[in-house]
């Protein structure tokens, strides 16, 4: 049995546009940004307040021992935000305004240079309100890089680039890579969000360098990379280095990428956390993603595609070497799992969907969303995976959001080491060597042309892949299903050929207390002579309360 136990909750979801209108975005192969919460700060050109660089002092070289000095020291003084730092022409941007602001291709960074990768900037405006700093390294030396009106396109926005600050920062940063310098492989904007593509070029779910009391009852707080080194990679060279430090009111931290494009976009990331306070909830190696409607979720189906997600499950593969599949659902309220586990081998978000025919989508191409891998490096202690589930009616909101969180409190004056790898692409770099889940149904219990009596939910689980393919006719398997209320019934393990594989199938009957029901988890692997054959396929439902539990009876049924 699994050490992964899921620790469940039905949390409101107060908060939770103040939280989105707090953080950048990335949606839909779009930026995405709310400016509901902006700062009330009203700066111009000649009054601004400007934050400061961080750099090396004069003899000193810079490197990531450093960094991980100056964000300790960082953690021991009061905090400082720069956020709307930027002139009123740039706060009142709207959306297309913003559209109209365009980096200069003929400017990126490396772009005259013998090298594999280029780098351009966003701009500072609309959501992107507080000032990033640029610097270039190179054999451990920083320069600064100023921000410069001849390098963007200002279109129609009626922004006069020359009247802005010479100081004024950027919002981000993105790169190419010399197979393709129109598009990007990896961008970083908004928050400490990033995202990176794999070898088919789309965007999908983000990533986060920390995420802070997330699904907490108080707001999130959001961390934000406040300054980047890019160093310059060597001529040929596949790999790019960039540092980032970290700041926010209960933390500062220093961060390593090291990043490969190809499939998958790998990255090596070492970080080191330095709390100003203690933390109720960290969470390490953040990702956040989008699931509106799938095939085991319709809540939300009054759209014309059948299914609308960036992913569709999160895998797990425990310390003790389990594989777990918990398939993603969007809840009608926010809810939260911890599956508790010691040195996890690894988890992530996964697309496994990867069939254009289920979603039919021709515009942003979700079955070639890249799923993403977090292999920690290392022993990570005990914790949990955890999970947050935000409900949504719009593929526009990221609703999803998956991270370690350690057992051991997190307090003030502490440093935290954590080094792990992400894989951004269309498969894990590791998977089970048994079958795998590829498919989860849900829909009324029952039996086909007979009236029922009592509410019951149909489960539908499908397996392939593994040992499935070779099992004889007379191969007597049997579906394990383990739940932790209810009772079930009408269970069943049979091949299913087209998928050269297995369906296992139940209905559960949840109890009929009045009340607020309470969410039921469950476990379904398949096992022939005692020795399992799958992964293990993890669910929770929550169900209807017992007046909104239709039969949908058909008249003729006596």
């Amino acid at each position: 049995m699994s050490s992964y136990h899921p620790v469940s909750s039905m949390l409101s979801p107060a908060n939770r546009l103040q939280r989105l209108a707090s953080r950048s975005l990335f949606t839909v192969g779009v930026l995405f940004s709310m400016t509901a919460c902006a700062s009330s700060l009203h700066t111009d050109a000649s009054s601004r307040a400007q934050s400061s660089a961080a750099q090396p002092k004069e003899g000193e070289v810079f490197d990531f021992a450093w960094l991980k000095g100056h964000a300790r020291q960082l953690a021991a003084q009061p905090y400082q935000s720069h956020q709307g730092e930027l002139p009123d022409s740039l706060k009142r941007l709207d959306w297309d305004d913003y559209q109209q602001l365009h980096f200069k291709k003929d400017a990126a960074v490396w772009r005259d240079e013998p090298s594999e990768f280029r780098a351009e900037w966003f701009h500072l405006g609309l959501g992107f309100d507080t000032p990033i700093h640029m610097n270039e390294l190179e054999n451990g030396e920083s320069t600064p890089i100023p921000y410069s009106p001849a390098a963007f396109d200002y279109g129609k926005s009626q922004v006069d680039g020359e009247a802005l600050p010479k100081d004024l920062g950027f919002a981000g940063f993105r790169m190419q890579f010399s197979t393709d310098w129109q598009r990007d492989v990896v961008a970083f904007l908004g928050a400490s969000y990033f995202r990176a593509v794999g070898s088919e070029m789309q965007y999908g779910l983000s990533a986060r360098g920390l995420a802070v009391d997330t699904a907490m009852p108080h707001p999130e707080e959001f961390p934000v990379f406040t300054d980047f080194w890019l160093e310059k990679p060597e001529p040929g060279s596949d790999k790019v280095t960039v540092y980032a430090l970290m700041d926010s009111p209960s933390v500062s931290g220093a961060y390593r990428f090291d990043m490969s494009p190809g499939e998958p976009y790998t990255m090596k990331v070492d970080s080191a956390i330095y709390p100003r306070e203690s933390i109720e909830r960290l969470g390490v190696a953040p990702m956040t993603s989008m699931f509106m409607i799938g095939e085991n979720d319709r809540r939300t189906n009054y759209d014309w595609r059948a299914e609308i997600h960036d992913s569709d499950g999160l895998a797990m593969q425990t310390g003790k070497g389990e594989w777990i599949w918990r398939p993603l659902g969007n809840p009608e309220q926010l809810r939260f799992n911890a599956y508790s586990d010691e040195n996890p081998k690894g988890f992530g978000l996964m697309q496994r969907d990867r069939n254009f025919d289920h979603y039919q989508d021709d515009g942003v191409f979700y079955e070639k969303r890249p799923s993403l891998w977090i292999e920690p490096l290392g022993d990570w202690g005990k914790g949990s995976v955890q999970l947050v589930e935000i409900p949504t009616l719009d593929e526009t909101f990221d609703n999803i959001v998956a991270f370690w969180n350690p057992a051991e409190p997190v307090e003030a004056g502490q440093e935290l080491l954590y080094s792990y790898k992400m894989y951004w692409g269309s498969q894990p770099p590791v998977q089970s060597n048994r079958a795998r889940v590829v498919d989860t149904f849900t829909g009324i219990g029952g039996v086909i042309g007979k009236k029922r009596d009592y509410y019951s939910k149909r489960f539908v689980i499908d397996f392939a892949g593994g040992s499935l393919a070779m099992l004889g006719q007379d191969a007597k398997v049997n579906a394990v299903i383990t739940t932790s209320d209810g009772r079930t019934e009408i269970e069943s393990a049979r091949p299913l050929h087209s998928i050269d594989g297995y369906r296992a199938m139940f209905d559960l009957v949840p109890p009929s207390e009045e009340g607020t029901p309470k969410p039921i988890n469950m476990r379904v692997y398949l096992e022939a002579n005692g020795q399992p054959l799958t992964e293990t396929w993890q669910y929770q439902w929550t169900p209807p309360p017992v007046e909104d539990r239709e039969l949908h009876n058909a008249g003729h049924l006596k």
